[in-house]
């Protein structure tokens, strides 16, 4: 099988270190590449960063289906523009924020630690999406904005930040809550001592776990491919004329 990991942002060295985690957890036989977008924000940390984006995403999506990529994972915390590219795609597309807390919820409440405080509000607005509100018991930001979080420092500070997510919520796990913190699961889980969920590794084998099982979309309904049509100006190439 062949899974593509989309880095929403347009910073190689993130996808780098996306592509890492979840080559991690790739099984045998899964073919597995990670791709930067071609348009879009250097890292995504607002509700404007997040619209502009979608574009570069879809882009990937189409090209990944082009290809004959098998499915996808959406490596933005925020998963932003999920819905549309399920309508893109014809096999399986997983957000990062969407995997992380429902493994979470397989091992009792949760506390999620972002980013930028701003980045909250769409952290709780995806806990009521995805149905969570009973597994989430909080959610906190380490205040490192997302570049920053290759600096020496960022490792202990987010590690602190969860921590203290822990004892101030009674947390049984931690989500982390930026794909730009994914190879700090493992540091973070011994220094705290409970499990720490990276969604890039979650997203990556929820993935490869429906094409083993041979579930694709149905291609009806809310998902079906989007009813063909002109677009114009910077979006001209999305519409059926491209």
């Amino acid at each position: 099988m062949r899974i593509r990991v989309v880095n929403p942002n347009t910073t190689r060295a993130m996808t780098d270190t996306i592509e890492q985690c979840a080559q991690a957890v790739a099984g045998r036989g899964t073919l597995l590449d990670a791709v930067t977008t071609e348009m879009g924000p250097a890292s995504i940390e607002s509700h404007y960063d997040e619209a502009l984006s979608v574009p570069g995403i879809l882009a990937a999506i189409r090209r990944g289906e082009k290809e004959g990529i098998d499915g996808y994972v959406i490596a933005c915390f925020g998963d932003p523009g999920l819905d549309a590219a399920r309508e893109l795609a014809s096999g399986p597309v997983i957000g990062i924020a969407e995997a992380a807390m429902h493994t979470a919820s397989h091992l009792g409440g949760f506390s999620i630690v972002t980013t930028l405080s701003r980045t909250i509000g769409r952290a709780d607005e995806l806990v009521y999406r995805y149905g969570m509100q009973r597994f989430c018991r909080g959610i906190h930001a380490c205040d490192i904005p997302v570049l920053a979080l290759e600096d020496p420092d960022a490792r202990k500070i987010v590690t602190e930040a969860c921590g203290d997510a822990v004892d101030a919520d009674g947390s049984d796990a931690i989500v982390l809550g930026c794909a730009g913190m994914a190879d700090l699961c493992s540091h973070i889980r011994d220094e705290i001592g409970v499990p720490v969920i990276d969604g890039v590794a979650a997203a990556t084998l929820t993935v490869q776990s429906l094409i083993t099982l041979g579930l694709r979309k149905s291609g009806r309904g809310e998902f079906a491919a989007p009813p063909p049509k002109l677009y114009s100006g910077l979006l001209r190439s999305f519409g059926s004329n491209s």
